[in-house]
């Protein structure tokens, strides 16, 4: 899986702080009530509102994986249309890459 630079370094530089903010992840993803592919396709679209597009790639990879379809991406990328409008289409270059293996 394709992480961003800006994690890498965060894992690396800041060991401690990767190790409780990971724990926190996890627990919060043991906590879910979602299926694996719904949870990174809501993700995504949470990403793509936020204009986080750096952990675009990984989620992409990771709702693919857990059999998410390239048409699934894309309308996970571009459901917050309506609430935050347009600045989410600009996700969708980086989420596309991804999920074809370009990026």
């Amino acid at each position: 899986m394709t992480i961003s630079n800006a994690f890498q370094t965060f894992l690396n530089e800041a060991p401690e702080h990767a190790k409780a903010w990971l724990g926190a992840v996890h627990g919060l993803d043991g906590a879910s009530a979602l299926d694996k592919k719904t949870e990174e396709l809501a993700y995504l679209a949470v990403l793509a509102a936020a204009r986080l597009t750096s952990g675009i790639p990984f989620h992409v990879q990771s709702a693919k994986a857990a059999g998410a379809t390239r048409e699934e991406v894309i309308s996970a990328v571009l459901i917050g249309l309506p609430a935050v409008g347009n600045t989410v289409i600009e996700a969708l270059p980086v989420a596309l890459a991804a999920y074809d293996g370009e990026g």
